[in-house]
């Protein structure tokens, strides 16, 4: 199985790259910054990684991208996504955001998504089992409780985004799943105890290893079916 995943060098990202895959697959890291390979986690031995630098805030990166990757892709992770300058927190204005830095990450939560999938669609197509996910947000939910107006908004048009390549391509079996997912512990990698990964916040944010865990279930399923939507809040979200 060949598994890219967009926005791979660090956090959930770098825990996809650490915990997915097995012997005789492998996996196409896409990242701003390519990781030394030194970093490499004991983890990864099984499956053969590559890795590959492109910048999604930049038009040329898509394409570039699709030529890195190998002619028939089997899974791809959409897993970027950046957020307003004091998101997450008390400070948090949006009238205080800059146009360039709202338009910066619009290109790279949407307009690279979308960008991404016109390129590599005809790869992921030659595969006998296609299937695409796309990392969202329990920000882009409805009544989500969050006033990050365009991470939200980016977050939220991933479902439409999700939605209509379904339609476009279920007579090819394509299948779209799109996570929307609680606050993470990106602090604790898969290395570190899932035990201890828990304790962190107190049942407030999501082990890494819990996602991972999700995406290996997904990547197990038979051709039949698919996830559509999942939500994955933390334990102890009072929004859900």
């Amino acid at each position: 199985m060949n598994i890219m995943i967009i926005g791979a060098s660090s956090g959930l990202g770098r825990a996809f790259m650490d915990g997915l895959g097995d012997t005789g697959d492998q996996l196409f890291g896409v990242a701003r910054r390519v990781p030394d390979a030194s970093t490499n986690s004991p983890l990864s031995s099984a499956p053969k990684q590559h890795w590959i630098a492109a910048d999604l805030a930049q038009p040329q990166a898509a394409a570039q991208i699709a030529a890195s990757s190998p002619d028939v892709l089997d899974v791809l992770i959409y897993n970027l996504g950046i957020w307003e300058d004091t998101a997450f927190s008390d400070d948090y204005d949006f009238l205080a955001q800059s146009d360039l830095a709202l338009k910066h990450l619009v290109d790279v939560n949407l307009t690279g998504a979308l960008l991404v999938l016109r390129h590599l669609l005809p790869h992921l197509l030659r595969s006998t089992q296609a299937r695409v996910i796309l990392t969202g947000s329990t920000s882009g939910l409805r009544q989500s409780g969050r006033p990050e107006v365009a991470f939200g908004a980016t977050k939220f048009a991933l479902n439409g985004l999700a939605d209509a390549l379904r339609e476009g391509y279920r007579d090819q079996n394509l299948a779209v799943t799109c996570l929307q997912l609680g606050y993470l512990n990106t602090t604790d990698t898969l290395q570190v105890p899932l035990a201890q990964a828990i304790a962190r916040d107190d049942g407030q944010t999501i082990p890494v290893h819990d996602v991972v865990a999700l995406v290996r279930s997904l990547l197990s399923l038979s051709s039949a079916s698919f996830v559509r939507e999942l939500t994955l809040p933390a334990i102890k979200d009072t929004r859900f």
